[in-house]
């Protein structure tokens, strides 16, 4: 049987590399932004989705300098593809960037950095959930959430929240179980639940 924990650790690992190696952290500080790690990388519940996610603060968005800061990032031979959005005049009030970088390993790592207004709905937000996710796992949550992540087939296009909701807050363990949770619970736009 494979050790869950294990596997999860050695992707984590092949992570922190990619984010060492693509420079994402110096390219945003250069603009003087501050850039966190949030998600399942920060709560350390990376399982199989090659995905790591960032938030970045600046006191305004600026179009160019976002644009400033992914350019250099964009400089690393890794980086294979970039995606932009303008959510600005939104209730979200950010700047969406995501990312393909090829791993050390060889493998495509997707990584999401939302440049985020300081002072908006969402700042802090999603760095207190990784927080609050973190305080309250135990061995056993965080078991559970790592097999969920293990069952999940490769074309489930499922957020972390999902599985963290499900088993922290309802008590869903098994995969038949979390099927049915997510038929219950459809999830539409940003799902802001914290334990």
């Amino acid at each position: 049987m494979v050790d869950i924990e294990k596997q999860a650790e050695n992707i984590q690992i092949q992570a922190r590399k990619v984010v060492k190696e693509s420079g994402v952290i110096g390219a945003w500080k250069s603009i003087g932004a501050e850039i966190n790690l949030v998600g399942s990388l920060k709560t350390g519940l990376l399982m199989k989705k090659r995905d790591i996610d960032f938030h970045i603060y600046t006191s305004e968005l600026n179009v160019p300098e976002s644009f400033k800061a992914v350019a250099r990032f964009a400089d690393n031979p890794s980086v294979r593809r970039i995606e932009f959005r303008n959510l600005i005049d939104t209730g979200e009030s950010c700047i969406e960037w995501h990312a393909w970088c090829r791993g050390p390993e060889g493998m495509d790592w997707k990584i999401d950095m939302i440049h985020i207004l300081k002072g908006s709905f969402y700042d802090g937000f999603f760095e207190n959930v990784a927080e609050r996710i973190m305080a309250v796992l135990t061995p056993e949550t965080k078991r559970a959430i790592l097999n969920l992540k293990n069952d999940t087939p490769g074309s489930e296009n499922i957020m972390g929240v999902e599985y963290y909701q499900a088993v922290i807050r309802d008590g869903v363990r098994s995969w038949n179980e979390f099927s049915e949770w997510r038929r219950l619970h459809p999830v539409s736009g940003i799902v802001e639940w914290c334990p």
